[in-house]
């Protein structure tokens, strides 16, 4: 059973999400505000975050901040407010997807289980080797120049997707067709800023790129030298 953490200041509102995630095999467990919040994250290691904008003291951007410095579990924020400039701020700090209030409980579990699925190790396992970047899709694990890079979820798809198609050249449709359950309304800017924020992990921000290429006004390719697993 898949285990999640909701912050959300509703209690009824959680009461009800708890009830219905546990019909698809989903545990919820929950926390009212940001101090409890992180202490249940940090005693019971949750699967996955879902996290509220709008809390009493500080709000989910600064929590979605805090836990970004020490954890790279998928989080999906949620909010009654609706400004494309709040969800992208979101993004930026590294959550994996956002859901706007009010939502169909249905939606909210397939964006869950999507997620779920894509965070997944034995989904797709694969080994790839690069000059200078060793990526395994198994253990999740990403190594550049032999020192290992912290990624979030949505990064580390983006990355596995991006050099499994290394030198193909992918269009912002087709990265978007590929991660779905992404707001489709900000899915092409998130894109951009999950690209951006990749390439300052993998110290790829300079020119010429070493991993990561736009190509102007259609997307990206994935230029990293191929190089034998085990050499």
């Amino acid at each position: 059973m898949k285990k999640v953490l909701l912050i959300d200041d509703d209690q009824r509102h959680s009461e009800l999400l708890r009830t219905y995630l546990g019909r698809f095999g989903i545990e919820l467990d929950w926390a009212p505000e940001a101090v409890s919040g992180l202490a249940r994250l940090k005693s019971t290691a949750p699967d996955l975050l879902l996290l509220d904008v709008m809390l009493p003291g500080r709000d989910g951007f600064d929590i979605c901040r805090e836990v970004r410095r020490h954890s790279s579990i998928p989080i999906i924020m949620l909010t009654a407010r609706g400004d494309v400039i709040d969800r992208v701020s979101g993004l930026e700090l590294g959550a994996d997807d956002y859901v706007g209030k009010p939502f169909e409980p249905r939606e909210l579990v397939a964006r869950i289980q999507t997620i779920l699925r894509r965070a997944d190790p034995r989904s797709n396992a694969q080994r790839l080797s690069f000059a200078g970047m060793e990526l395994d899709t198994e253990a999740r694990t990403v190594r550049i120049d032999g020192e290992p890079v912290e990624l979030t979820s949505m990064e580390f798809e983006l990355l596995s997707l991006l050099a499994r198609n290394a030198g193909r050249k992918l269009s912002r449709d087709q990265i978007m067709a590929e991660l779905r359950g992404i707001d489709a309304a900000i899915l092409s800017r998130s894109i951009d800023i999950a690209v951006s924020r990749l390439r300052q992990k993998l110290s790829d921000s300079g020119k010429p790129a070493r991993f990561i290429q736009t190509v102007w006004g259609r997307g990206y390719t994935f230029i990293g030298r191929p190089v034998p697993a085990d050499g």
